[in-house]
């Protein structure tokens, strides 16, 4: 079993987390990583407080196991963050500050609330942000990653946050898949690694089985950074592009967001009956550059041992091998 200052500090059996995915609602899956040994997280971007109340207990309704609240700050609803702090998670997941916001009233709340704070950072700046405001853990997101990212990619980025924010501990993300990433950061320096779109093709995933598919269907050629799912969405996200599937929705308004700012109420209306009926090709599928690593939709707990005896087989195996 692999050890590392992320699973003594998380009271984790493996240095695996799960992405809390904005506002990707999915306590079965959240609890499943949990169970497995990983730190599940819920996205809480978007959720009134009796959502966030109601998504905790569904959580802790099949776990005992530590888990993660996880808000976007640039957008965080008061009411809805008090009442996750009310439950006191074993952490508070933060990401995407306004340049402007302090960032500690936010983490001492969490602090005094007996939670640990995680902090997703695209920059050595970030970081250093994040952890002089008292961030347990940092989590250096490679440009890789699906959904909203900066712009930086993860081998470069994951040991200068190290060495800029030691000795607090770091998670890599981005274009992680299997337990060869897992390894591969543990290599780097970081303590352990966060996934989203492996986790998004899972069993527990609360996506539609088209969308589940489409993950296992698409290489890293067939995505790509823009804004336009959130000018769909009408969000303005700060200093972030989105990477998602290419697809027809993507390709319709390439280089014609002006048109789509023009049509937002109705683009998204059709966006999110596309959703519903499962249409792949009629709107925004976040995912990231490692969808050509996912083979399968297996159980999320499947997921998390396969991730951690791949890894330690390569710790223990083959990287001894290399060494004279």
């Amino acid at each position: 079993m692999i050890r590392t200052r992320i699973t003594d500090l998380l009271k984790i059996d493996h240095p695996i987390a799960l992405g809390g995915m904005g506002s990707i609602y999915a306590p079965d899956l959240v609890s499943a990583v949990s169970n497995a040994g990983g730190l599940g997280a819920m996205g809480c971007h978007g959720l009134p407080p009796e959502r966030v109340r109601a998504g905790a207990e569904a959580i802790r309704a099949k776990t005992n196991k530590p888990f993660a609240l996880n808000f976007l700050l640039f957008c965080v609803q008061e009411e809805s963050f008090a009442a996750a702090l009310q439950l006191r998670p074993a952490a508070i997941a933060f990401a995407w500050p306004r340049p402007e916001q302090d960032l500690k009233p936010f983490i001492g709340r969490a602090h005094d609330a007996g939670a640990k704070v995680t902090f997703m950072v695209g920059s050595v700046p970030e970081a250093v942000r994040a952890a002089k405001a008292g961030a347990d853990i940092i989590i250096a997101q490679g440009t890789e990653g699906g959904g909203h990212v900066s712009w930086q990619a993860s081998l470069p980025l994951i040991p200068a946050v190290i060495d800029a924010v030691a000795p607090v501990p770091v998670l890599a993300a981005g274009g992680i898949a299997d337990g060869r990433g897992l390894a591969a950061a543990l290599a780097l320096g970081a303590d352990g690694a966060l996934l989203g779109t492996r986790f998004l093709a899972s069993v527990e995933s609360p996506l539609h089985p088209n969308f589940k598919q489409a993950i296992v269907d698409t290489d890293a050629h067939d995505t790509l950074l823009s804004e336009i799912p959130d000018v769909a969405a009408g969000l303005v996200w700060p200093g972030a592009m989105s990477r998602s599937k290419r697809n027809g929705f993507i390709a319709r308004w390439a280089g014609r967001e002006w048109a789509l700012r023009q049509n937002q109420a109705q683009a998204l209306a059709d966006v999110q009956a596309a959703r519903k009926a499962g249409d792949i090709d009629n709107a925004p599928l976040s995912m990231g550059q490692d969808c050509g690593l996912i083979h399968d939709i297996a159980p999320a707990a499947e997921l998390v041992a396969r991730i951690a005896r791949e890894a330690e087989a390569i710790l223990k195996e083959k990287l001894p091998l290399l060494v004279k």
